[in-house]
């Protein structure tokens, strides 16, 4: 409802009152007997007409009074218009919707409302306050900025008392502005993604991107075309259907929101825990959340309304659901197949297998804490179970090549029974064979090599000639065979004494 109009005599001497005497609004209210709000209005009236103490004071009542009540009708129109802002904002986030859809609707219940053209004027000037222009920037479900505060925090070690510093992970949705805010050990990738990964579930959904900056855990090589995104953060992106898309280098408009969200952490969580001391980041964390959700319930000043209740009615629906499963951190490496078709996971110092015809290739190494998976060329080429063991090799037969598949057959202890049907001292022979080896595939080829001597000589002279040689102490298959090919196995053994030695006297 317009506000009585006082009389043009007392409307220049509010002016004169303000302009020459530069008295304040109160003091020409108390002076003049007449309302604060009053002074106000007629003061805003003539300086948005442009108009001044030295232009009105010549002019007749009629023209006065002309020029204040076009400038009113014209605020009474504005006013009607700016109680709508907040919604057309809010409208303007959801998908399909455009400024002349929305002027259309307004034209429609204000028929002598403003044109098009003085309605984006009046929407734009409306929206550049800051807190607004963010969230019109951004459609609801589109995308989330990610970073690391550049301030730290700081947990105290109970047992020493030293101090040490930990990050402050961020994440804002860019439609409602809602916030996650978390404490971590470090900037490593484990601790990067892991907080990602707890963001989304507080948000309850998936936006269709994430906005990192170009922060080593999550970017490594940044571009403002095509910048190299770190494989495990792009197979994290991946398992929760979304996209990576890296700040541009040097672009403040890409960082603005989420650094503002930074600035206000430091307002609203660092400064009201500035006095107390933590001891580990449980801790920690469970007072950051308690005041996050008090920054997250408080109302922005121009829209009315909080981030959650934003949230809640635009952000929510738009977000993509989340995937049953967690996200299990997988680590990408790029190794070469040695010559023994196996790989070196060096963190255990554990040796996995590959198809032998991979030998000498650059492989695709993924493993998380329960699985190593290995890929040539985009296909997977083998897959194990994770063993700790350092030193040890975890092989598959079918990657074996044929000749290792056939000692692979062999076990120490079939090669002893075929051994000890030949004869007494082939077994001993075979014994003897497989402890002086080393590796276990060189003793079944020596040890089958003898075994098959009796297919050419017979058990019983392969019998003897293994005894031949056991008491040379010898175990090799040369010596064997040499033995059978001279026929020293045939020769009968003189005793080492001719005659009987002589009884002691």
């Amino acid at each position: 409802m317009a506000k009585k109009r006082v009389t043009m005599n007392k409307v220049r001497e509010i002016i004169r009152l303000h302009e020459e005497m530069g008295l304040s609004y109160r003091k020409i209210a108390r002076a003049l007997r007449i309302s604060h709000p009053i002074v106000s209005q007629d003061i805003a009236e003539v300086k948005a007409a442009g108009l001044g103490y030295a232009d009105i004071k010549t002019l007749s009542d009629t023209k006065l009074l002309e020029l204040l009540e076009k400038r009113r009708n014209e605020t009474e129109r504005y006013k009607k218009l700016s109680e709508r802002f907040p919604y057309l904002a809010q409208e303007l986030k959801k998908t399909g919707v455009n400024r002349l859809l929305l002027w259309e609707e307004y034209r429609k219940e204000c028929s002598n409302g403003y044109s098009y053209s003085q309605f984006c004027y009046h929407l734009q000037v409306w929206l550049n306050a800051a807190d607004v222009t963010m969230h019109l920037n951004h459609k609801a479900g589109d995308k989330a900025f990610v970073d690391f505060a550049g301030k730290k925090l700081s947990l105290v070690d109970l047992k020493t008392g030293e101090v040490r510093p930990v990050e402050t992970f961020v994440a804002i949705l860019g439609a409602s502005q809602l916030t996650y805010v978390e404490a971590v050990e470090s900037q490593k990738k484990e601790n990067w993604i892991k907080a990602n990964e707890n963001a989304l579930w507080y948000f309850g959904g998936v936006p269709a991107a994430l906005v990192p900056d170009c922060l080593k855990s999550g970017v490594t090589k940044g571009d403002k075309y095509e910048p190299d995104i770190n494989p495990e953060y792009s197979d994290f992106a991946q398992h929760y259907h979304t996209v990576i898309l890296p700040a541009r280098p040097h672009s403040a408009k890409d960082k603005a929101l989420v650094e503002n969200a930074v600035n206000l952490v430091y307002i609203r969580i660092y400064a009201p825990l500035r006095d107390r001391i933590f001891y580990s980041l449980e801790d920690l964390n469970q007072a950051i959340w308690e005041l996050l959700e008090g920054h997250n319930k408080m109302n922005f000043q121009r829209l009315g309304k909080s981030r959650r209740q934003l949230f809640e009615e635009i952000e929510k629906p738009a977000l993509k659901p989340l995937p049953l499963e967690r996200y299990e951190l997988r680590t990408f490496l790029n190794l070469k197949v040695q010559f023994n078709y196996h790989i070196e996971l060096r963190e255990d110092r554990h040796y996995y297998s590959v198809p032998w015809e991979y030998k000498g290739k650059r492989v695709q190494v993924l493993y998380t804490d329960r699985v190593v998976e290995i890929y040539h060329d985009h296909l997977r080429i083998a897959f194990h179970k994770r063993d700790r063991t350092p030193h040890k090799y975890t092989t598959l037969r079918e990657h074996m090549p044929p000749h290792h598949r056939f000692y692979d057959e062999w076990s120490p202890q079939r090669m002893i029974n075929w051994a000890e049907k030949i004869g007494p001292e082939v077994k001993r022979m075979i014994v003897k064979v497989l402890e002086s080896r080393q590796h276990p595939e060189q003793a079944f080829k020596v040890g089958l090599g003898i075994l098959n001597l009796s297919k050419k000589y017979g058990e019983e002279r392969l019998d003897r000639a293994c005894r031949r040689a056991l008491e040379f102490g010898t175990y090799s298959l040369k010596a064997i065979k040499n033995i059978l090919e001279k026929g020293l196995d045939l020769v009968q053994e003189e005793p080492l004494f001719s005659e009987p030695l002589p009884l002691h006297e």
